[in-house]
């Protein structure tokens, strides 16, 4: 970003960074209530992907950016189903087992994901850097499992595979939003992508579906659909427009804080001081990464 950026500017992509944050943040308290409501994991994915891909449709329709080549449209149909399918699904069931704040910092290992895997797509070198923060996020997942998670039990071996597996498949949607970003808006990518999880999530669920649910349950999953996921990209698309990826990547940082902060206070959930530590652990190693310099041929991309 130039320096003569005018401060208003950036003050308002910190503030549209920060509102994405807090739209996320806000997935696991609605995760527990619905579950509270017999609600499975797999359905409340299933109607938090297909209410926001509608959302994503009907403004890609209005912006005439739905049409693309179908070898394309296939690809994202197929890569973005089965990415979102494990991305949601096991966030969800993260959630489930081991609770919303161990759910979350877990996902945020997605950053030393990242670094691993574009070792492997993009051919980039991992520093000692990268390898410092890599062996810091590993020692904070051990601290946190070891904890027995943020609802105080025995460790749920499922409830962490689960939640590293979010993080794994969330750091997989780097790479396939970058290269499809190249050709499509973020609007069109998503629409295929959400939308095809979705149906792809539709045998699994299929069971579990009724219509015949209180008010309330259908407007937690309107809001899931609508802020968690259509406005939460939206904002975070809108704050690119004024400050730069690693600055919106640094606040992006609050989501695990305020996704612990709504389930400590709406369901008591907490950590033990080893929980808390490996917490800070796996954040630091987050700060590490996201503020490590580029290298200056990529830094001129």
């Amino acid at each position: 970003m130039s320096s003569n950026t005018p401060q208003k500017s950036l003050y308002l992509g910190f503030f549209y960074a920060a509102m994405a944050a807090a739209l996320w943040s806000l997935i696991t308290p609605m995760s527990r209530l619905l579950f509270a409501m017999d609600c499975t994991p797999l359905e409340t994915s299933f109607w938090r992907t297909g209410i926001g891909g509608l959302c994503f449709a009907v403004c890609a329709a209005w912006r005439r950016e739905l049409k693309i080549p179908l070898k394309d449209a296939l690809l994202l149909i197929v890569i973005g189903g089965v990415l979102g399918i494990v991305l949601f699904g096991s966030f969800q069931y993260a959630i489930s087992f081991c609770g919303g704040a161990t759910a979350v910092v877990l996902l945020y290992t997605a950053p030393a994901w990242v670094a691993v895997l574009s070792r492997f797509f993009f051919n980039e070198a991992i520093s000692y850097t990268k390898l410092a923060a890599i062996g810091i996020a590993l020692g904070g997942v051990i601290m946190v499992s070891m904890a027995g998670g943020s609802m105080n039990g025995e460790i749920s071996a499922i409830g962490v595979a689960c939640g590293l597996l979010s993080g794994f498949s969330y750091a997989c949607f780097f790479p396939f939003t970058y290269h499809f970003c190249r050709r499509y808006s973020s609007v069109t990518l998503y629409t295929y992508a959400f939308l095809s999880t979705t149906i792809l999530l539709l045998p699994c669920t299929y069971a579990d579906l009724s219509l015949d649910r209180p008010a309330v349950y259908w407007a937690l999953l309107a809001a899931m659909g609508f802020f968690t996921n259509f406005l939460a990209y939206i904002t975070l698309a809108l704050s690119l427009k004024y400050i730069s990826q690693v600055q919106s990547a640094v606040i992006g940082n609050v989501e695990p804080v305020l996704g612990c902060f709504w389930v400590w206070l709406l369901f008591n959930e907490n950590f033990s001081a080893t929980g808390w530590a490996g917490c800070l652990f796996i954040m630091a190693a987050v700060f590490i990464l996201t503020l490590e310099k580029k290298p200056a041929r990529d830094a001129q991309k």
